[in-house]
């Protein structure tokens, strides 16, 4: 359990803090890749820079926790990124389906996201339950 713990976390922190920074540095990139846009708004490039911020601490928090034993913490950063990441597959799903927003990469990462929501519902399944009860 723990060395699947500690992949999958490093998968999270590798893939999240490098989309984050490319967010950060690079918007355009992603918005070409994911949803096929050459030209993205003023806006839309300003608060994929937050989003990258966001997801570039998510990468950096699941890299500091690949080492941690099984405690509430840990318990909670897999929720949480869990829930990121069902929400991220939905939200991709809705661009493709409902607003047309396709670029080359974006029915890849819904089916990487919608892997990660399993592999991530599997080790929550396997987590010990003394991380869910108690104080």
């Amino acid at each position: 359990m723990y060395a699947k713990l500690k992949l999958f976390l490093i998968v999270v922190s590798v893939t999240e803090a490098s989309v984050g920074l490319s967010l950060l540095f690079l918007p355009s990139v992603p918005f070409a890749l994911l949803l096929g846009f050459e030209n993205a708004a003023v806006e839309a490039i300003f608060v994929s820079r937050i989003a990258g911020a966001a997801l570039f601490s998510i990468g950096v928090v699941s890299w500091m926790a690949r080492t941690d034993e099984s405690n509430r913490s840990l318990f909670g950063l897999l929720i949480g990124i869990l829930i990121y990441n069902a929400a991220v597959t939905c939200l991709l799903v809705y661009a493709g389906v409902v607003l047309k927003m396709i670029g080359n990469l974006l029915w890849p990462t819904v089916v990487f996201h919608a892997a990660l929501v399993v592999w991530d519902s599997l080790l929550l399944r396997g987590m010990p339950n003394e991380p869910r009860s108690g104080n």
